[in-house]
Formats: structure tokens, C-alpha cells, sequence
């Protein structure tokens, strides 16, 4: 039932008709599974260094033949058989990716093949480590307008081909996988309560994979020149994530009238264990309260938050009626928050 203490910042707007909720959430990650000890192997650093920093232990590595389309596809039908929901009955396909499959056609038109949803629109949506947040926005628009009845939201990311194997300031930090969610309209329920986004492009150039697109075009140059592998400035991405984050959060809480002790479970993009405490420091929130599967996959960009939200589900972090706190932030600069009432 709908909590009545919650403030639903949407429901002003006469033009909604209808909330919208996530019906069932799904992930996947590939087997392979790449340790700090088996990184020693392969460049200059250890175990040591890359906990004490990142808090990271692990990641998943997608293998030769297995693509962002196959690991969406694979998150997608798990969410869709937990929402009981038909894949010919499901309406629009919105998939955030930074690591599509090639340029063009959009990741999403693929998914739709491999899952049979062959009644659904289709694009893609690149805000890289916010992406979901930014789809799962979008989508909700098209349900609340009554557009559509059924919307399929997916981050995936295939990391694994654009890392510079010889850097190991980057190399060590993400993984591949897949998220995704079925978005519907669920009566007496509140559902998505509020999405804050942002960006700011003057900081572009921090968090970036300059190859490939018509500024670089792949030459062999571009490719000599290891313009087609991400590049970051660590310390300024920090600081960047940490302020965004921790602004859009109290934006959201905000408009929803909440303090942060009625949020269940917050869960922050999964990019470095010390930006985690420094933004559930910044909002006053316990260490009970911020969910955190970093360890085990790393930073895995669009699909991020979409996994760790699968996994709170799964583990019994939260419950029908909890409140969540979603919060992300990644290349654009982009970040985003939003509040959902499970």
C-alpha cells in the first residue's frame, strides 16, 4: 500500500495519470573472473595497492565472443521471467551503454532480437556511470504519460575492451556485467518518487575515451596513440564524484521532504570504496544503510547501480514499502539521484 507519509514531488503535476514502479529487476555477469593476484601477473602493482585504494578484489571479464548486447540480453530476461512479463508485451527497450556493440545500430534494437521483444521500440543512451538513473528517468516518463505500459531499462558495459592494459591507474578499477529493470505502473504504490540529474561538460576531459568517434576517427595513428582506451584523472574525478553525488542526494531528499534516516538502502555507483564512505559521510548516512558489492565486480559503468540494486533485492536488504536511494555520477561529467519507493 501507498505510504501516506511520503511526499510524491510528482503528483502536482495533473498531466501524470499514473505513478510508475520497477516490477522486477535482473543481472548478469560474465564467469571469468579476474583477481587483484592474477592483475600482479600482468602489470606493476598488488594486491595491496589496489584494496587500500579502490577496495576493490575483483573483477568480472567478459569473454572474446560475449558482448554487451549478450550480457544485456541475459539481465534483461531475468527481470522480465521474475516480472512475469512476455517479451512481445513489452513496449520500449532504453539501454544505457558507453561499450555498444558497434556505433550503429543502437545496442538496444539487438537486445530486442536476442530476448524476442520484437513489439518494442528501441535506443540507446550514453551518460556512462549515470546511465541507468538517466534511463530509468526517461522511462518513467513514457509509463506516467501513458505512452506505454511496459519499459525494459538496461545498463551494460563491456569495459574490458576499451582498458589500456598497461595503465594500471585505470586497468585495476572495472569490470563487465549487466543490469536491468522493468518499469510498469503498480497501483497503491508511489513507486519512482523523484530523479535529480546533471552535468557539466567544462569538465569532459577528465573521464574520457578520445578515440573513435569523428573528432578521432580510427586511424592508425588514433591507435598507435592509445586513443581508444579510457583515460581519467583520477584525483579530480574524485573530488567531482564525491560533491555531485552527495548535492544530487540532498536535492532528492528534498523534494520528497525526507531526511536521510528514512532511506533504507542507498545505493551509490560502485567506483571506489572511498568515495562510498565519503559520500554516506557527507549525508550523515551508516555504514548499514550504504550497499556495496564493489568488492567483487569493480567499477562496471552503466550497469552499476542496476547490479547492486538486483543484489539488495536478492540479499533482503530491502522490502516492498523501503525507501532507496540510487546515486550515480560518471563521464560528462554526469550524475543523477533518484528516490523509489520499493
Amino acid at each position: 500500500m501507498t505510504n501516506p507519509e511520503i511526499k510524491n514531488p510528482r503528483a502536482k503535476h495533473d498531466f501524470i495519470g499514473r505513478t510508475c514502479s520497477i516490477s522486477a529487476v535482473g543481472s548478469y555477469v560474465p564467469e571469468k573472473v579476474l583477481t587483484n593476484a592474477d592483475l600482479e601477473k600482468r602489470i606493476d602493482t598488488t594486491d595491496e595497492w589496489i584494496t587500500t585504494r579502490t577496495g576493490i578484489k575483483e573483477r568480472r571479464i567478459a569473454a572474446d565472443d560475449e558482448h554487451t548486447s549478450d550480457m544485456a540480453a541475459h539481465a534483461a530476461k531475468r527481470a522480465l521471467e521474475r516480472a512475469e512479463v512476455d517479451p512481445a508485451d513489452v513496449d520500449l527497450i532504453i539501454l544505457a551503454t558507453i561499450t555498444p556493440d558497434m556505433p550503429f545500430p543502437a545496442t538496444a534494437c539487438l537486445v530486442q532480437e536476442k530476448i524476442g521483444a520484437h513489439n518494442a521500440a528501441a535506443f540507446d543512451i550514453e551518460a556512462a556511470c549515470s546511465g541507468f538513473v538517466y534511463a530509468l528517468e526517461i522511462g518513467q516518463q513514457f509509463i506516467m504519460s501513458r505512452t506505454y505500459d511496459t519499459v525494459l531499462v538496461i545498463g551494460a558495459e563491456k569495459l574490458s575492451s576499451i582498458m589500456d592494459w598497461e595503465d594500471r591507474n585505470t586497468c585495476v578499477l572495472f569490470g563487465d556485467g549487466a543490469g536491468a529493470a522493468v518499469l510498469q505502473n503498480r497501483e497503491n504504490s508511489h513507486g519512482l518518487l523523484t530523479a535529480c540529474m546533471g552535468a557539466d561538460g567544462r569538465k569532459a576531459s577528465i573521464l574520457s575515451q578520445p578515440g573513435g568517434g569523428c573528432l578521432h576517427p580510427a586511424t592508425a595513428k588514433t591507435v598507435s596513440d592509445r586513443l581508444h582506451f579510457l583515460r581519467m584523472d583520477g584525483k579530480d574525478v574524485f573530488k567531482s564524484a564525491v560533491n555531485a553525488m552527495a548535492t544530487a542526494a540532498r536535492e532528492a531528499l528534498g523534494r520528497c521532504e525526507l531526511e536521510i534516516d528514512r532511506i533504507k538502502c542507498i545505493i551509490p555507483h560502485q567506483a571506489n570504496m572511498r568515495i562510498l564512505k565519503a559520500v554516506g559521510d557527507r549525508l550523515g548516512a551508516s555504514e548499514d544503510q550504504v550497499f556495496s558489492n564493489l568488492e567483487r565486480y569493480g567499477n562496471t559503468s552503466a550497469a552499476s547501480v542496476a547490479i547492486a540494486l538486483d543484489e539488495a533485492v536478492e540479499q533482503g536488504k530491502v522490502e516492498r514499502g523501503d525507501l532507496i536511494l540510487l546515486l550515480v555520477f560518471g563521464a560528462g561529467l554526469t550524475w543523477g539521484a533518484a528516490i523509489i519507493e520499493w
